[in-house]
């Protein structure tokens, strides 16, 4: 056996046996001595063992760094410590991926993530180097609290077909479903620091690390409902959502449940459905001048919607609520308040209106959005609007951009300095349409679902 005690940005030739197998079905994947069955990762960080636990130091000018395990799993219940000793982010990834065919061979995939900041995110799920955030811990006051800082932290995580769910010092975390990766490795991350030297040398430790890839199912912890769920896998609705209230909009297959917004029927041309996408093509970028808006047959007052989007360069759309496809007889768009998605980088609209409020995820031409978090072009990125009352919220990739309330002399001050103050009391209707919106630009939606509130 060849033992290596710090490993850097070239890892040389381990050979391992297998890690021993408990009675239990626990192995132990970290033998408190050594890194055999590790090796480094996508940066440059050293890890060591000191004092039985694996140790990460910060160093300028590498990427995110990452201790990653030979062996690759699939389904899993993995356990472990890490101690929190500094500012530094941290997490260690499930079913990562490491491949020089994707994504220029830069790790991707799910992170249990360790958050040092006043947030207190420890225990999330973030998607590395793809999606983003699939589950914050925003409001879950129990779990940000858990995290014990300058000390040993016990962690657990769940992997079990798309179901991912952890656990920090016995309080739940998160509980995500996505169906993007099945199998990867297991990796401790040290964060990139850049080029600030003030943050090298900062630390991360893990110790006592195991994993059982048995008898799954006679250990998994029963889901109580303590944590919101978040479901990834496109067009589908689990028993948890569905007892909940939540329902397809869109079925992922046909145009059920949708019409033109100038039409009785579906548009006959300038919408595209394929594998599970629905998609409005591009015909120029005109504003509905080719198969024209599609919204939703039924009408919506208090709700909650999620939309996944993908974008192409250059793009234009949006998502409308509150919609009265009566309103316009004339050329453009329905009129109703509009959740923007837009290219912000590549298309004019992003440097008109006021003060930044056409760019993505913005009350169009009404507020600006704050805390904008975008996958990128070519990814998928999550649009959520909440609606009750008179207050509305808007969520891209699980950070909230806008929030307002309607019919208040506020509103109606923003309203009248817009190109909405043609339209009398615009917004201010109790319930309305959900419109997709054909601007002339390819823009891919799915995962169309609401839940109405009372």
């Amino acid at each position: 056996m060849l033992v290596m005690r710090s490993l850097g940005m070239m890892a040389a030739l381990v050979l391992v046996a297998a890690p021993a197998q408990a009675q239990d079905g626990w192995r132990q994947l970290f033998d408190g001595r050594t890194l055999d069955g590790w090796h480094v990762c996508n940066g440059s960080a050293p890890f060591v063992v000191e004092d039985g636990a694996i140790v990460g130091r910060s160093v300028v000018n590498s990427p995110n760094s990452f201790l990653c395990t030979r062996e690759s799993f699939g389904d899993f219940i993995l356990e472990y410590e890490a101690r929190i000793e500094s500012e530094m982010n941290s997490g260690v990834m499930v079913r990562g991926i490491v491949d020089p065919a994707v994504r220029g061979g830069r790790m991707h995939g799910y992170q249990v993530e360790i958050d040092p900041s006043e947030r207190a995110w420890t225990g999330g799920i973030y998607d590395e180097a793809r999606k983003g955030w699939l589950h914050t811990l925003e409001g879950q006051e129990a779990a940000q609290k858990a995290v014990r800082k300058g000390d040993w932290n016990r962690f657990r995580v769940e992997a079990l077909g798309p179901s991912i769910r952890t656990w920090v010092n016995g309080a739940p975390a998160a509980n995500v479903l996505d169906n993007e990766t099945a199998r990867g490795v297991i990796a401790l991350q040290v964060h990139s620091i850049g080029s600030d030297a003030s943050k090298a040398g900062q630390t991360i430790r893990f110790r006592n690390i195991r994993i059982l890839t048995s008898n799954l199912e006679a250990h998994k912890t029963p889901d109580r409902g303590e944590v919101p769920q978040y479901n990834y896998i496109p067009n589908t609705i689990t028993e948890r959502e569905a007892r909940d209230g939540w329902k397809l909009l869109w079925d992922g297959k046909t145009t059920a449940g949708w019409r033109g917004a100038k039409l009785a029927t579906f548009p006959a041309k300038g919408w595209e459905i394929k594998d599970g996408v629905l998609s409005v093509l591009a015909t120029g970028g005109a504003e509905s001048a080719a198969g024209g808006d599609i919204i939703t047959v039924d009408q919506y007052g208090n709700f909650e919607l999620i939309v996944d989007f993908m974008i192409t360069k250059g793009a234009n759309s949006g998502i409308k609520y509150f919609v009265d496809p009566d309103l316009n007889k004339g050329e453009g768009s329905a009129i109703g308040c509009e959740f923007q998605i837009l290219d912000d980088v590549n298309h004019p609209d992003a440097k008109a209106g006021m003060s930044g409020n056409r760019k993505l995820s913005a009350l169009y031409d009404l507020i600006p959005p704050e805390n904008v978090r975008f996958n990128g072009i070519g990814e998928w990125n999550r649009a959520r609007i909440v609606a009750r009352g008179r207050h509305v919220e808007h969520w891209l990739n699980g950070f909230k951009t806008v929030e307002y309330e309607r019919g208040t002399q506020m509103w109606r001050a923003l309203v009248s300095h817009s190109k909405y103050t043609v339209w009398p009391r615009f917004g201010e209707a109790p319930r309305g349409h959900i419109l997709l919106q054909d601007h002339g630009d390819r823009v891919s939606f799915r995962s169309v679902k609401i839940r109405e509130l009372e």
